[in-house]
């Protein structure tokens, strides 16, 4: 896979006008959804370097992460005369990048492409390390590829334009970083006020820790870049997370970053039990998970069926589920099982301590 260029932006047109540059690009492509067509494609528009672009637009949230929208994209780059030498550039958040990677990979065999991800979440999470897909049969990422995109560009202007509800989707992925990468992080996570995101001074300390945050994913991702060991560490909260995510999706879709949170916390109590991570830490960020984040509202009856959907984790291996637990913050502990009755005490745990 080749090697993947993040910069962080002071100045959106004078970094989107370098990246372009260094693809090949006969035709130059611009897919958003609907939100960030409103909102964050006027800000790139008028660009020198976009002059002649075509628009490509989707339907907005995790709801149209599909093979439709997929299709359509291709379509939409085939009709518009798209060849193996044009360039798609992704402006959106994790659905967009992560599903614009996707279509970019695989059409004509693959064909350049850049992300310029819109949301925390897509900054911290989505747009770096080359994973690209869609959810398929409501299992989230069922379908994808590794590739990188030729540069990531992050500007945090764009954190601006979001809601409290997207600023905590990011930091439950920024948490997690935290977690894995050591205490001093986590400590610094845990105390960053959340209580006036608009503030100049909370923007300031969100991008500070944005770039560590992006920093962590970035050095484990260049030691193992196809998930064969230690990427795995990334992993922490979404085993029982992604099935959280995936059982809202027939319900009341939840923000990747809130399944996330959820998913760190059965993870956490698992941790304590199985592998001696501190109980005064568990607390800590279990406490402060639910005051930020509350909890999905599940029932014991609604156990099997979450258990079923962990059992399609693309971490599983013959059928075994396969957690990412904690010894201690920053002590990774991979390739981690745990039988049904611990995961049913886990989930006992998330609605009740």
């Amino acid at each position: 896979m080749n090697p993947q260029k993040v910069v962080m932006s002071q100045n959106l047109e004078e970094a989107l006008t370098a990246a372009v540059a260094t693809c090949e690009k006969d035709r130059i492509f611009i897919l958003t959804d609907e939100t960030t067509q409103q909102l964050c494609l006027p800000l790139v528009e008028g660009f020198d370097c976009l002059k002649g672009a075509q628009h490509i637009t989707i339907g907005a949230t995790d709801t149209h992460k599909t093979l439709d929208s997929l299709s359509h994209v291709w379509e939409a780059l085939g009709e518009g005369g798209a060849t193996r030498h044009s360039l798609l550039i992704n402006i959106g958040g994790g659905m967009v990048t992560d599903l614009g990677g996707f279509a970019a990979s695989t059409f004509k065999r693959g064909i350049n492409y850049i992300n310029i991800p819109t949301t925390l979440l897509s900054m911290v999470d989505a747009s770096v390390g080359g994973k690209t897909g869609i959810n398929f049969r409501g299992l989230k990422n069922e379908i994808g590829v590794f590739n990188n995109a030729e540069t990531v560009i992050l500007d945090t202007q764009f954190l601006k334009t979001l809601d409290t509800e997207n600023i905590l989707s990011g930091y439950a992925e920024m948490l997690k970083h935290g977690l894995i990468d050591s205490e001093a992080h986590w400590a610094e996570l845990m105390n960053l006020s959340l209580d006036n995101l608009g503030s100049f001074e909370t923007l300031g300390n969100l991008a500070r820790l944005l770039e560590k945050s992006v920093a962590v994913k970035q050095r484990i991702v260049t030691e193992d870049p196809t998930e064969q060991g230690i990427r795995k560490a990334l992993n922490l909260g979404h085993t029982a997370g992604h099935a959280f995510e995936s059982f809202a999706l027939s319900k009341q879709p939840i923000l990747h970053g809130y399944a996330v949170a959820y998913g760190l916390v059965c993870e956490l109590y698992l941790s304590a039990i199985k592998t001696g991570f501190p109980t005064d830490k568990m607390h800590q960020t279990v406490n402060f998970i639910h005051e930020h984040y509350g909890r999905m509202n599940i029932t014991c009856d609604d156990y099997p069926q979450l258990l079923e959907l962990m059992t399609h984790d693309k971490k599983n291996v013959a059928g075994v589920i396969n957690f990412t637990l904690l010894g201690g913050i920053g002590d990774i502990r991979i390739n981690q099982h745990a039988t049904k009755d611990e995961i049913y005490e886990a989930l006992d745990f998330y609605r009740e301590g």
